[in-house]
């Protein structure tokens, strides 16, 4: 099956997902483990279920970082006060640690594009945020991958999971930016070479800004962790994209 065929939009409807799951057992996507009818569409078995680390207040009004102690208003964290930020908030559903952390590795690395339903679906829940909730006119843009690293991966796991999430509340996906420079892999850089690293990297597509234009954004990932791209992202959505504002929606936090 061809992955332009696995990332058509509402291919992996409830129907789908039960015929897939007579021909191939549904398995946690965290540890493999096969998993009984019950839990078949969560995609994750009790274990890894109970091992998740979902993200709950107090955490940064800006980068959604979680933070520990008695704090009731809202905060900045130190990471994010007094930097440029062209995003006005974050919202990750999880912290990027064992079963989460696992499942979106098989899912990015492992080709397992199956896993984009359930992984939708954790972002799906995180749509609640009442700052999202409060407006029902966002359109998804997912972060884009250089033409290189898309034929070295196959996919690009934002869209799949930008197309996932569209078909699961209805909002609609614009593939508003495109990726300039081949860069290295962020993971492995500090906070001050991943800005570096990003500088001139992204751009609009042409004739993107007449969907844009004035539109509340929801910038989509799989995993933030400093920031740097989804700010380097939501830097060419407001100033070339004339976007009137852009949040950023992941499955975790790193």
């Amino acid at each position: 099956m061809s992955s332009r065929l696995l990332s058509a939009p509402g291919l992996w409807s409830p129907w789908h997902m039960a015929a897939l799951n007579l021909v191939w057992p549904a398995h946690c996507a965290a540890c493999d483990s096969p998993l009984d009818a019950n839990l078949a569409q969560s995609r994750f078995c009790h274990d890894c279920s109970a091992s998740l680390s979902p993200i709950t207040s107090p955490f940064c009004a800006i980068c959604c970082e979680p933070f520990t102690g008695a704090i009731a208003d809202d905060f900045t964290c130190p990471n994010c006060m007094g930097q440029p930020q062209h995003y006005a908030f974050a919202v990750a559903a999880f912290m990027s640690r064992g079963p989460i952390r696992a499942a979106i590795h098989h899912f990015k690395y492992g080709r397992r594009i199956a896993l984009r339903l359930p992984l939708a679906s954790l972002l799906l829940n995180a749509l609640n945020d009442p700052r999202i909730a409060a407006r029902k006119d966002w359109i998804l843009v997912p972060v884009p991958l250089h033409p290189r690293r898309l034929r070295e991966r196959e996919f690009n796991q934002s869209a799949e999971l930008a197309n996932s999430l569209s078909s699961l509340s209805g909002l609609p996906v614009v593939n508003a930016l495109r990726r300039l420079r081949y860069t290295s892999t962020q993971a492995a850089l500090r906070r001050e070479d991943r800005l570096l690293n990003l500088k001139s990297a992204f751009d609009l597509r042409w004739r993107a800004a007449r969907h844009t234009t004035g539109r509340p954004i929801l910038l989509i990932d799989d995993v933030l962790t400093t920031g740097s791209t989804a700010n380097a992202c939501a830097a060419i959505l407001k100033h070339k994209g004339a976007a009137q504002t852009v949040a950023v929606l992941t499955v975790a936090r790193g």
